[in-house]
């Protein structure tokens, strides 16, 4: 007999206390619950039940096998839910998280078009600036800007962008332009309040060496966009991703603080929980942000 079923009849008993109403839930015949379950304990050469006209409940050894006999039950259950969930089309909530600017600018415009793709699928959007919890959260992804701290979450790059630091005109005829990036010690310094490193800049410098300037910030803000403002209002240099000032750059509201300096580039990243299976909704999502960036064919 299939060893699956014998444990799947024996469990049933167990959890309906008795042959009738385990046939019952099995949908197959008494007796046939009853080879089963005797086949079990031939095999295992040790009884399982005790058995009485009016009970049937487990034997210690009994007990003790149901329990494991349970978790391959639930695992084998799992597994042919796993199946048809990988071919079915994706649907259900897909809950986001993702920077307040990224989102803004990037995340929102693509909706519209992923909905009218995926009509089974609704999205929660958060916009947050800080790393939230996914697992503990409830998020099913969210998306990243930067280097990715050690974890045990699954990522996938969507794309690049870069960094650098920029200030307003107005506040470089006030206060000069920084020649090097020691002259950074000087200026006033708009800081990125949810930064690990603090009010931290990481820099390369022209012959490669990574240099850190850490100075008091006269703005400390969370949100990458008010810093744009700030910059713009002449108010000190920021470091930012490019997709947040080439449009004020562009129209001359600001301009690169130390022009010959390496452009920092950031990833930009899809993460979620980890695991062998993917939801299709995750992973819909996923491609079709791939798919997206890389149809631009340039960094953002």
């Amino acid at each position: 007999m299939d060893r699956l079923t014998e444990m799947e009849a024996f469990a049933n008993v167990v959890d309906q206390g008795g042959f009738t109403d385990a046939a019952r839930k099995m949908g197959i015949s008494k007796s046939a619950v009853s080879k089963h379950v005797s086949s079990l304990e031939a095999r295992l050469g040790a009884r399982l039940l005790n058995r009485t006209t009016r009970r049937v409940s487990p034997t210690e050894i009994g007990l003790a096998y149901y329990d494991r006999a349970r978790r391959v039950l639930n695992d084998a259950g799992e597994a042919d839910a796993l199946v048809s969930a990988m071919q079915s089309a994706p649907s259900g909530l897909l809950r986001i998280s993702v920077a307040t600017d990224f989102g803004v600018n990037h995340l929102s415009p693509l909706l519209g078009a992923f909905l009218q793709k995926y009509p089974d699928i609704t999205v929660n959007m958060v916009l947050n600036n800080r790393f939230v919890e996914l697992i503990s959260e409830g998020f099913d992804l969210a998306i990243r800007v930067g280097e990715l701290e050690d974890s045990t979450l699954r990522a996938r790059k969507l794309a690049d962008t870069t960094r650098r630091m920029i200030g307003s005109p107005e506040y470089f005829r006030k206060f000069g332009r920084p020649q090097k990036i020691d002259d950074l010690n000087g200026h006033k310094l708009l800081h990125y309040s949810n930064q690990a490193s603090g009010n931290v800049w990481k820099i390369t410098a022209p012959s490669g060496e990574k240099r850190q300037v850490r100075t008091a910030g006269w703005l400390t803000v969370n949100d990458g966009q008010s810093l744009l403002n700030a910059a713009v209002a002449g108010l000190g240099i920021a470091y930012l991703p490019s997709f947040l000032f080439r449009e004020a750059l562009e129209k001359g509201l600001v301009e690169e603080a130390i022009p010959g300096l390496p452009m920092e580039r950031l990833g930009i990243y899809a993460v979620y929980p980890p695991g062998r299976f993917t939801q299709p909704k995750v992973r819909a999502f996923i491609d079709f942000l791939l798919t997206h960036f890389e149809g631009d064919g340039i960094m953002i």
